[in-house]
C-alpha cells in the first residue's frame, strides 16, 4: 500500500507513530505538508498537485488536519476522494466534527446521549437557554476550540450570563451546556478504528481543573469499556462519517455522555496509557479498506435523472405497516430499501422478509416522482381570496 499522511507536523509523535506503524507493515508512507497541495480541476477529471509537480498515484491518505486549516484541510481531502483514493476520515466527517455546534445536532438526531446543550446568540435569550440546560453551574464553549482551550465553567448565572456576552461582543460563537456534577474533573477517551473501540482510557483534572485535557495537566489510566460505552462510542463516529476517531465521553449516573468526537486524535496520551499499539491498528484497518474507497452516494446515485435518495418514514396509519419489504410494493414503484432505522437501531441492506412497523425510516433509493407520491399531504385551509382595497397602494409622505 502507498499512503500518503497529510499533517504539517511531520516530528509530532502521532505522525511519527503512524509513519512507523506503516513501514514496520512493509507499506510505502510519506507525510506530505496539506497546505503544499494546489487543487486542479483545469483538467477533464479531478487532480492534484503537490509543490506544484503532479502528484503520483496513492493508495489510501490518513487525514491529520489541524483546526487552522479546516476549510483547506478539507478541500484537498475531499479532492482525494473525488479522485477515488480510499480515506478513513471524509471531510465531511472532519468538518462535522470540527464544529461542536455542528456536531450536536447530528449526534442529537440518532439518539446519542449528550450533556444538555443550547445554543443562543440573543442576549434575551441566554438566561431562558441557562435554565433549560438545569441552571448553573454551566459549561461555556466555543465552537472550535480544541485541547480544553475555549470551555469555561461558570459557576452562577450571572457570571455565565457575563462571560457569553463578553465572548459574543467579540463574535464569538457558543455552546452553553449543563455540567455534568458526578464526572466532574473525569472522563474517557475512546479510539475508535472502523467498527470497534481498540483502547480506552480514564482522563483525571489535576487539582481543581475541571477540564481532564492532557495538555491541561490531567493524568491518565486504562479503562476496560462496557459494552454500552463501547457502542456509544462507536456509533458516534460512525454517525459523524469517521472510521478513526476519539470519542469523549463523560460517566453520567444514567449512561455515557458523549462530549465530542475528534477526527484527528492524539496518540501519545492514549498508548503511554494502554501500552497498545494504536497507530498499527489505524494502519491494519486502512490497509484491509484500501480497494473499497468511501463514496459519496447520494452524488453518485443522483446523476440519474429523475432519480434519487431519500429518507421515508412509514408514519402511523401507512397501509404497508405490518408488511413486510417485498409485500409492500417498495419494488414494483422502482424503489429500493438501502437502509432500515428504527428506533436507535439500523439495519443495512435489509432482507424483503423484514416486516416494516410504524415510524421507521427507510433510506431508498429510486425514483424521486414515486417516493413523493409516498409522503402525506399536509392538510392545509385555503385561504379565502379577498376583495381588492380601495386604496391598494399607499402614497409615501
Amino acid at each position: 500500500m502507498k499512503l500518503a499522511i497529510l499533517s504539517r507536523a511531520p516530528r509530532a509523535y502521532s505522525t511519527q507513530r503512524l509513519r512507523t506503524a506503516a513501514l514496520d507493515r512493509g507499506h510505502q508512507v510519506r507525510v506530505l505538508n496539506t497546505l503544499r497541495f494546489a487543487i486542479d480541476l483545469s483538467g477533464p477529471e479531478p487532480d492534484l498537485q503537490f509543490r506544484g509537480r503532479p502528484l503520483s498515484d496513492y493508495d489510501a491518505i490518513l487525514p491529520r488536519i489541524g483546526s487552522s486549516i479546516t476549510y483547506f484541510g478539507t478541500a484537498v481531502v475531499r479532492q482525494f476522494e473525488q479522485m477515488d483514493v480510499y480515506t478513513p476520515n471524509t471531510a465531511n466527517g472532519i468538518a462535522n466534527a470540527r464544529d461542536k455546534l455542528r456536531a450536536a445536532q447530528i449526534l442529537s438526531r440518532h439518539q446519542i446521549g449528550m450533556p444538555a446543550t443550547t445554543f443562543v446568540r440573543n442576549r434575551a435569550d441566554v438566561m431562558p437557554a441557562i435554565e433549560r440546560v438545569g441552571g448553573a453551574p454551566v459549561v461555556i464553549k466555543l465552537l472550535e476550540g480544541t485541547q480544553g482551550i475555549g470551555v469555561i465553567l461558570a459557576p452562577d448565572i450571572k457570571i455565565a450570563e457575563a462571560i457569553i456576552e463578553t465572548l459574543h461582543s467579540t463574535k464569538q460563537n457558543v455552546l452553553i451546556q449543563s455540567f455534568v456534577t458526578e464526572s466532574r474533573g473525569r472522563d474517557i477517551r475512546a479510539l475508535v478504528v472502523g467498527d470497534r473501540v481498540v483502547a480506552a482510557m480514564r482522563r483525571r483534572a489535576s487539582g481543581d481543573e475541571f477540564r481532564s485535557n492532557v495538555h491541561r495537566g490531567g493524568t491518565v489510566e486504562p479503562v476496560e469499556l462496557t459494552p454500552e460505552y463501547e457502542q456509544a462510542a462507536v456509533r458516534s463516529a460512525q454517525i459523524m462519517g469517521l472510521r478513526v476517531a476519539g470519542v469523549d465521553m463523560l460517566e453520567g449516573n444514567d449512561g455515557p455522555l458523549v462530549m465530542e468526537v475528534n477526527s484527528s486524535p492524539g496518540l501519545e496520551g492514549i498508548e503511554t496509557a494502554t501500552e497498545l499499539d494504536v497507530a498499527g491498528a489505524i494502519i491494519d484497518h486502512i490497509a484491509g479498506q484500501v480497494a473499497f474507497p468511501e463514496i459519496d452516494v447520494r452524488q453518485r446515485l443522483t446523476v440519474s435523472t429523475g432519480y434519487g435518495v431519500a429518507e421515508l418514514v412509514v408514519h402511523a396509519g401507512a397501509d404497508i405497516i405490518g408488511k413486510t419489504i417485498g409485500d409492500s410494493g417498495l419494488e414494483e414503484r422502482d424503489l429500493q430499501v438501502l437502509t432500515l432505522h428504527r428506533g436507535a437501531s439500523v439495519i443495512p441492506n435489509p432482507r424483503r422478509r423484514v416486516v416494516l412497523e410504524a415510524e421507521d425510516r427507510l433510506l431508498c433509493f429510486g425514483r424521486l416522482e414515486e417516493m413523493r407520491s409516498m409522503i402525506p399531504e399536509r392538510r392545509r385551509r385555503r385561504a379565502k381570496v379577498r376583495k381588492l382595497p380601495s386604496d391598494p397602494i399607499h402614497t409615501v409622505a
